[in-house]
Parts: C-alpha cells; sequence; structure tokens
C-alpha cells in the first residue's frame, strides 16, 4: 500500500536536449504541454527541472550539469495506447523521424497495430492501437 499523495513520474535526462526534446514532444500529442520550466543558473545552460504532459501522463526532465557514461536504453520505454490508426501513424512517422525502427508498424497478433521506435533523442517509444 502506498502513502497518499505517493506518485510515479518518468523522468528524461538529457546532455543539452531536454528543452529541445520537450517542445519535441509537447507538439506532437493534442495534450501536449509544458507546464513548468526552471533553468539552470549561468548563460546556454540548459533545463534543470521541467515538467510536461503528453497523453495524459506528467513527465519530468532535465539537463545532466555532469557528464555520464550512459544514454537511454530500450529496455525502459513509454508505453502509448493510441485512440485510432491515424494517431499511431502520425506518431510513428514522427517519433522515429532521426531515430530508429525497432519493430515495423505492424500487426504483430497481441495488437491490431504496433511499433516501437528510438526517437532522435534516444527516447524509446511502444506505440499500440488495441
Amino acid at each position: 500500500m502506498t502513502a497518499a499523495g505517493t506518485t510515479l513520474t518518468p523522468f528524461l535526462m538529457f546532455e543539452g536536449s531536454a528543452a529541445e526534446a520537450m517542445n519535441f514532444y509537447v507538439s506532437r500529442f493534442d495534450d501536449g504541454e509544458i507546464l513548468t520550466v526552471t533553468p539552470h543558473q549561468g548563460e546556454n545552460a540548459g533545463i534543470q527541472l521541467a515538467e510536461f504532459r503528453v497523453a495524459g501522463q506528467r513527465v519530468l526532465c532535465s539537463d545532466s550539469s555532469v557528464k555520464h557514461g550512459f544514454t537511454f536504453t530500450p529496455s525502459l520505454s513509454l508505453f502509448v495506447q493510441c485512440k485510432d490508426d491515424a494517431e499511431i501513424t502520425r506518431l510513428y512517422a514522427a517519433l522515429s523521424d532521426g531515430g530508429g525502427v525497432l519493430m515495423p508498424l505492424s500487426h504483430y497478433g497481441f495488437s491490431t497495430r504496433f511499433g516501437w521506435v528510438n526517437d532522435r533523442f534516444g527516447v524509446s517509444w511502444q506505440l499500440n492501437l488495441p
């Protein structure tokens, strides 16, 4: 049992492209919206912490102020249940542009239509049409 008010929120850490990624994501979803942005102090320092919403889900993101030896991996992905064929087709095209396809948009038996992509920022997305 969780305490009242306990939440779980996806957190995406970038190395300098948090604002670009966040703006890209909110522009691709009908309900996309930037909720808060706190910049790092200093000129061109990026985002210390931002919160945005896509597909009804709050997501946090930041630009790491420290270089690190890791990046995103498809072993953790954002799963989007799409409302119709037009939406899954549009999101698949937009999110795979400049990224990579892990599973082409197709019927795999477990859903009507499914596709799995890494976007140009390295974030993994599973798109499903039940």
